[in-house]
């Protein structure tokens, strides 16, 4: 498998806690999307270990296309050509994955 699997076309709201870590499924194949389940067991893939530095929501990427991995930077608008959902054009998620209303 050389390209991950899109999970899916909008990014997951997380509610991250300080001092956490998190695992993100970079493969796309994990059923507990954003996060791994080792589904990418022989696929040469890895999750990416994400150490929360604070409590507060989180966009992780959910398409696999974002250049700012585990975060949403908005990439699965380009891939999929769809329109921007309203409620996406009023909470903006800035380049660390975070909301900006």
């Amino acid at each position: 498998m050389t390209k991950p699997v899109r999970a899916g076309d909008t990014p997951i709201a997380v509610a991250v806690e300080a001092g956490k870590a998190y695992y993100w499924c970079a493969c796309g194949k994990s059923q507990k999307q954003p996060f791994c389940d080792g589904s990418h067991k022989d696929s040469g893939f890895a999750p990416l270990k994400y150490d929360a530095g604070e409590s507060k929501t989180l966009f992780f990427c959910a398409c696999k296309a974002t250049g700012n991995q585990p975060l949403c930077d908005g990439s699965h608008s380009a891939i999929s050509g769809k329109i921007i959902s309203s409620t996406m054009v009023s909470t903006m998620i800035n380049r660390n994955g975070v909301i900006e209303r």
